[in-house]
């Protein structure tokens, strides 16, 4: 999924109103599992001039980021960690690491031939889920639809829970990021 809509899905899973640390750690746990790959695709886009053709059909798939997606996108570390949270009764941890985990089976249900290895450090073994958020040949234009009209719903739900003007636009500011990966794909592979 696009992150944007991981964002929304975790914070409404996850975020309460009045409960800053929780809302918070709820949008940066839904957040974390694709921050290795904003940090090396946009060290490599912005500042050494990599192609994206090369960023995402060459370094994307190469052992060195997949080992570091390997962590910060396992199912197991992540649920060992729910568990912590879950024992010591932490609001926090339980919503910090919930929305890491709906993040990453929403991923594990909707990624063709660009998946992780989820199970790591069990597994090294990657699904190729037969749907794709975002392939057309693998349902990306069904599934990217089913995606946005999800998470329009969602900030619906989150403007009705969070009163605050700041979370307000925060909400609409994603809801309106949803859209953004279509324009940013678009020019970037456009060739100028």
């Amino acid at each position: 999924m696009n992150t944007p809509a991981h964002l929304i899905f975790g914070l409404t899973a996850f975020g309460k109103a009045g409960r800053p640390a929780v809302t918070m750690a709820a949008l940066v746990g839904a957040m974390i599992p694709d921050a290795s790959l904003y940090l090396m695709a946009g060290w490599h886009l912005q500042v050494l001039g990599t192609s994206p053709d090369v960023v995402f059909g060459q370094l994307y798939f190469s052992d060195a980021w997949q080992s570091i997606f390997r962590i910060d996108n396992s199912i197991i570390l992540w649920g060992i960690l729910f568990a912590l949270g879950a024992m010591l009764r932490s609001p926090v941890l339980i919503a910090l690491c919930g929305a890491a985990l709906l993040h990453l089976g929403l991923d594990f249900l909707l990624h063709n031939d660009d998946g992780r290895a989820h199970f790591w450090p069990y597994s090294n073994w990657i699904f190729q889920s037969p749907v794709s958020y975002w392939d057309p040949d693998h349902y990306g234009n069904v599934v990217g639809a089913i995606e946005v009209a999800l998470s329009l719903l969602c900030c619906g739900v989150l403007i009705r829970r969070f009163n605050g003007t700041g979370m307000r636009v925060l909400i609409v500011s994603l809801g309106l990021a949803e859209f953004a990966p279509f324009v940013i794909f678009a020019i970037m592979f456009s060739g100028g």
